[in-house]
């Protein structure tokens, strides 16, 4: 078996998760979604994910245990696609994606997607708290762990999602992934 693994990151509502099982049907990947995890873990601390998210700028404790099983990834042979913010970081060998989306894409996005842990009154109210998250999320990586997830030198490609498809976007990620796997022969 052949050992495929793919790191989406990118902005909240650029499509990772769309895209992402796409990916998983056409390569038979198993997905590993940090977003689905902290979203349940949110809802088990009866919080929505701001307010989790900032929660857990003061209990690192929490990066840690999600970080550690996502480091071990590194060393398992598999398939795999990973729906994570720091994947590209703990698992080097991955095909590394960023997904960019306007922010107001983005708040549009989240609020069809319907997420119970995710509920905006309005899209200026989603705008707002999704540029908290950002912030939040990366004042917490460069503590944590001295990486800017918004420099886009980390990753072997960058998608910009706005006017594409999940399909056009997923079409991008393939071609480009098949060239990533034809280097290492």
């Amino acid at each position: 078996m052949e050992n495929y693994k793919i790191s989406l990151n990118g902005d909240l509502g650029s499509g990772k998760s769309t895209v992402g099982d796409l990916l998983t049907k056409k390569y038979a990947l198993e997905k590993i979604s940090i977003g689905d995890i902290l979203r349940k873990m949110a809802s088990d601390y009866n919080m929505d994910v701001t307010t989790f998210n900032k929660y857990m700028e003061t209990h690192p404790e929490i990066d840690g245990l999600v970080d550690d099983k996502l480091k071990e990834y590194e060393n398992i042979g598999g398939r795999y696609l990973f729906d994570s913010r720091l994947a590209w970081h703990f698992v080097p060998s991955s095909f590394k994606v960023y997904m960019q989306a306007k922010v107001e894409t983005s708040a549009k996005r989240i609020l069809n997607a319907g997420r119970q842990t995710e509920v905006y009154k309005s899209e200026e109210e989603a705008v707002k708290q999704i540029l908290k998250r950002r912030e939040s999320e990366n004042l917490r990586y460069k503590t944590l762990y001295g990486v800017d997830i918004t420099d886009m030198n980390n990753y072997d490609l960058v998608v910009q999602t706005d006017n594409k498809t999940p399909t056009e976007i997923a079409n991008i990620i393939c071609k480009e992934f098949e060239k990533f796997l034809n280097k290492g022969e």
